[in-house]
């Protein structure tokens, strides 16, 4: 029976700066090869914000040898081979992001930049990575057990919809032919593997493991109900049964049965009642095991309290990574959401559950910040995937253990969820307390709807913890919409606003919100991005970013943009789904840009509300166009009559995507090309864009 390798250091020495990235380093080190490799799409930062790095270190912390192989070359499998084969299994990810996502704006452009690459460079990873990657493991060293993970294969876990192809995919394993998926946050998963494996269990024997996906071969019989055992997961109800999902081939072709699909799926996320999923893939069963169970606070501690060096790896000299940038002085102090937002992955991925650290082990990592050579004394977050959510749960176990809400909060904040805003008051004073630290930033969401009310939190974050603009997300201001997406009435955000204004006033400081909205979401109208501009017209709003929105897999608004359907009601839902109807409610949004008035004045006509041309209180546009609007009116035409390609911008991240734009690089000649663009042309399409059938896979 094998064990772990000891680490390269005898106990209590200090680690080595960074893990592995290449055959030198690995002689460096004197290993002989690795337990695990970790192949990621992104540039390997080793901070907390980046997964290989907190795998790796969790790993190498409990003694496994760990590699980092970083946006390796795919066209072949040199880079896996320099490597030498993992001795346990390879850990795949497409990195921080869904790699199309990362890649594709909301209207199918090309990206000009990658935030998690040197120096914002694109094209160093391929589309849907996680796939291209898994594959390059198998040819490079068949047989090692290949384990795919990180957020494309963990909100592509089942069949799901796909909307740079505009089809229905199959889940993650059936296109990678992994042999094991961990969905959700992988800690607790990647170090079991490791262990049982070592121990020498087989990838199959690994079918036990809650938060975990795998397929059944052709004539392989469904396991039973064996999740580890109790002792370690608190095992399921007895009597639970399976939830069979509509197959893979009822999906692709019937849009009801997606959206039952997704209705089904999105039931079974707490795991303390979830049960397990199966959906059939032709003559396989793909089996998805309820979700991990959230970690202890003294887990998530001693993750974070992980030696990381919090810098980018020196092969990247004088090549800035744009989101190390953005997170190099943020502490993240939870993770998790319980507000449900359909259009927003971060429930499906971290859980619905709060894990937070606790206030000492953030306090360390502010200290540790503070001392770092060239700090200036600015935390740039202290937040997680929202900046006030710190140590809210559920306050009655017993009905935690059944319930099956998909949001705590709406359609209104339920009675049992403690909303005390007490823990985050006091790791926001004793933060700002640490030597060496001037200010303290909140920069991540604030979740308004329990802010409103709190208003020694407001004071707090008005006069302590805003820079002059703080970002917050109404999202939109039509309740209809607003029911669509979860989101909470726009009275919260009202009055939020007027709470802020109130506390700025009292601190002395001009300060102002910059709110974000979203446009083209599902059940959106013309009208209601009408009504949206005229609110934004009357409180001096003017966005400068844009949320073009954009159908992540799994997503609840990604279902009922693909399929019409609420998955909850069945009932219709219209959406923007045509470039000239999404376009049309973008410039909505900025009314007041010369650019868009042709645009805004066509849709005002359409909808009957030629009253909001002209020189009123309310009109959005004057009657007269602007000299701006004339001359980039003539720079099209004269375009589109030379038969060049008109110049558009890059449409803003969904919420859920990058946590900063980055530094942009020079676009490449594949700047603004669709998906499948450069295939067409190289079989000798004449079509204007690719047939669907031409779209990589």
């Amino acid at each position: 029976m094998a064990s772990p390798r000891p680490s390269a250091l005898p106990s209590g020495a200090p680690p080595q700066s960074f893990l592995p990235t290449s055959a030198s380093e690995l002689r460096e080190r004197g290993w002989d090869g690795v337990d695990v490799i970790l192949v990621s799409g992104d540039a390997y930062v080793d901070h907390p914000s980046f997964a290989a790095a907190i795998l790796g270190r969790w790993l190498e912390h409990h003694g496994f040898r760990v590699a980092i192989l970083a946006q390796p070359a795919w066209s072949n499998a040199d880079a896996w081979r320099e490597l030498g084969p993992p001795r346990l299994f390879y850990g795949v990810s497409a990195g921080n992001m869904d790699s199309m996502i990362n890649h594709y704006t909301a209207n199918r452009k090309r990206r000009n930049s990658d935030a998690y690459s040197p120096g914002g460079a694109i094209g160093l990873r391929p589309d849907r990575a996680t796939a291209v990657y898994a594959q390059r493991c198998r040819e490079a060293f068949p047989g090692i057990p290949v384990v795919i993970g990180g957020v494309e294969a963990s909100l592509r876990r089942i069949a799901h919809y796909d909307y740079w192809s505009d089809r229905v995919r199959p889940a993650s394993l059936a296109s990678s032919k992994a042999d094991l998926l961990v969905y959700g946050m992988g800690e607790s998963r990647i170090l079991e593997i490791a262990r049982r494996l070592a121990a020498g269990d087989s990838v199959r024997d690994l079918r036990d493991l809650r938060g975990t996906a795998y397929l059944l071969g052709r004539k392989e019989s469904l396991p039973a109900h064996l999740f580890e055992s109790k002792a370690i997961t608190g095992g399921l109800p007895d009597g639970s049964e399976d939830v069979r999902l509509p197959s893979y081939d009822e999906v692709a072709s019937d849009k009801r049965a997606f959206a039952i699909m997704t209705r089904d799926m999105h039931r079974e996320t707490n795991p303390r009642n979830a049960r397990r999923l199966l959906q059939s893939h032709g003559d396989r069963l793909l089996v998805i095991n309820p979700p991990a169970l959230p970690l202890e606070e003294a887990t998530l501690d001693a993750i974070y309290d992980l030696p990381y060096t919090r810098q980018p790896h020196p092969r990247y000299a004088g090549a800035e990574i744009p989101a190390w940038r953005t997170i190099a002085h943020s502490v993240q102090i939870m993770r998790g959401c319980f507000g449900g937002c359909t259009f927003c992955s971060i429930t499906m991925h971290q859980g619905r559950t709060i894990e937070s650290r606790s206030a000492d082990s953030v306090l360390n990592e502010v200290h540790k910040i503070a001392s770092t050579p060239g700090f200036h004394g600015h935390i740039s977050d202290l937040g997680g995937p929202t900046a006030n959510m710190y140590r809210m749960r559920c306050s009655a176990p017993e009905i935690e253990a059944v319930c099956r809400r998909p949001s705590c909060i709406h359609p209104s904040i339920c009675k049992q969820l403690d909303t005390s805003h007490a823990p985050t008051l006091d790791l926001m004073r004793r933060a700002r307390e640490v030597p060496g630290v001037k200010k303290v930033h909140v920069a991540s969401g604030i979740r308004m709807d329990l802010a409103r009310n709190e208003p020694e939190y407001l004071e707090e974050l008005a006069r302590h913890h805003v820079g002059g603009h703080l970002k917050v997300a109404p999202e939109h201001v039509s309740e209809r919409v607003l029911g669509l997406m979860k989101k909470p009435s726009n009275r919260s955000f009202d009055d939020f606003a007027a709470g802020f204004e109130r506390a700025s006033h009292r601190a002395g400081r001009e300060q102002y919100l910059v709110p974000y909205f979203i446009a083209s979401h599902p059940g959106s109208t013309a009208d209601d991005m009408i009504e949206l501009a005229l609110f934004l017209k009357r409180r001096g709003y003017r966005p400068q970013q844009v949320q073009d929105f954009i159908p992540a897999p799994m997503d609840v608004a990604t279902c009922m943009y693909y399929t019409g359907l609420s998955p909850y009601s069945l009932k219709p839902v219209a959406s923007a789904k045509g470039v000239r109807e999404r376009r049309v409610q973008r410039a909505l949004l900025q009314f007041f840009k010369p650019e868009n008035y042709f645009e805004v004045r066509q849709a005002l006509l359409r909808a009957g509300r030629g009253d909001l041309i002209g020189a009123g209180p309310d009109c959005l546009i004057p009657s007269r166009a602007p000299r701006a609007a004339l001359t980039g009116q003539q720079r099209r035409d004269a375009q589109a009559n030379s038969g060049e390609p008109a110049r558009s911008s890059s449409s803003a991240p969904s919420s859920s995507s990058s946590p900063s734009d980055g530094a942009k690089a020079s676009a490449s000649p594949a700047a603004n090309v669709r998906p499948g663009y450069r295939a067409a042309a190289r079989r000798g399409s004449k079509r204007k864009h690719p047939r669907k059938d031409s779209i990589p896979s």
